[in-house]
């Protein structure tokens, strides 16, 4: 079948290396426009876009797919079936018709659940258990097609975000893989979504990094390991932003203000919450490397009864 590949960021790259592992024809790439990034404002290359120079396929990086030369582009390639993973833009339903197996999207999710373009966070956000791959058909809706394939794997009590997205970004392409395999059979058969089980995963922003003190414990870690690697779990101490890279819950009440710093330990500090005790382990101030409480405590000072988020920075 002639491919065209549609995809962005890392998540994308190892379903781009399976179809050419696996000898498919992928006549195109189109992935978001090369954008300056970091302090030094450089110019990055997309991680989709240096994958598929190594491989010498040609590469599409339109500001929108709306404009009426990609289409004609899009349509003068002739694709058998468009892929698309973490593009970052929808396809307009006149590209989704052009291709003769249809549009097919790897999701990372449980579809209808976390539908979005940050599924990964908000099913840690959220203290799920499970989470998983999806395939479908696209059609004009946010990850609203008809189901192919779905794989389900646990989340593991202590991953973050980051750690959960190297796994499903791996996971994804097995799926993907299964599912180009069958399409055009009569083993596969698309599933209508059950929309009234949908909820929705929006983008993250810095603010969502923002411990709330008054939240249960669970939740703060939840929200910790949900927001690493970006956009970052965040406090203030004294007025400095402080992020909090690694917590854990230590079950039982304490009668004091949320955010109370209850006790300093060698390796921890204890916070009260809205519910049970949060002990943190690792941080990291503004100007500073990330390290362990156990580190940070050599030469610096964390003082007891200091209550954590009364003054946000910027």
């Amino acid at each position: 079948m002639k491919i065209v590949y549609m995809g962005t960021p890392q998540f994308a790259v190892p379903c781009l290396e399976t179809l050419v592992d696996d000898k498919h024809e992928i006549i195109g790439v189109f992935t978001q426009p090369d954008r300056p990034s970091g302090r030094g404002r450089k110019i990055n290359i997309t991680p989709v876009k240096e994958k598929a120079l190594e491989h010498n396929i040609p590469v599409f990086q339109p500001n929108t797919l709306k404009d009426v030369e990609v289409f004609k582009n899009i349509e003068k390639l002739n694709p058998d079936i468009i892929i698309v993973v973490a593009y970052g833009q929808l396809l307009p339903t006149e590209i989704l018709r052009v291709p003769k197996y249809g549009c097919i999207n790897v999701h990372a999710s449980l579809l209808p659940k976390y539908r979005g373009a940050a599924p990964i966070n908000w099913a840690v956000i959220n203290g799920e258990e499970s989470t998983g791959i999806t395939t479908i058909y696209m059609d004009a809706g946010l990850d609203t097609g008809d189901i192919l394939l779905k794989e389900e794997i646990k989340i593991y009590e202590d991953e973050t975000a980051g750690e959960l997205h190297n796994r499903l970004m791996y996971l994804g392409a097995e799926v993907l893989d299964k599912t180009i395999d069958l399409i055009g059979t009569e083993e596969i058969r698309p599933v209508p979504q059950n929309h009234k089980e949908a909820s929705y995963a929006p983008m993250l922003t810095k603010e969502h990094g923002k411990i709330d003190w008054s939240r249960p414990a669970e939740e703060i870690k939840n929200l910790i390991r949900g927001t690493i690697p970006w956009p970052t779990p965040y406090t203030t101490y004294n007025g400095k932003i402080m992020k909090v890279w690694k917590g854990s819950v230590i079950y039982g009440n304490e009668d004091h203000k949320p955010g109370t710093i209850l006790e300093v330990k060698k390796d921890c500090i204890l916070v009260a919450t809205g519910k049970d005790i949060l002990s943190i382990e690792e941080l990291q101030f503004s100007g500073r490397k990330k390290m362990s409480v156990n580190q940070y405590l050599v030469g610096n000072n964390i003082e007891p009864g200091i209550i954590l988020g009364e003054q946000y920075g910027d």
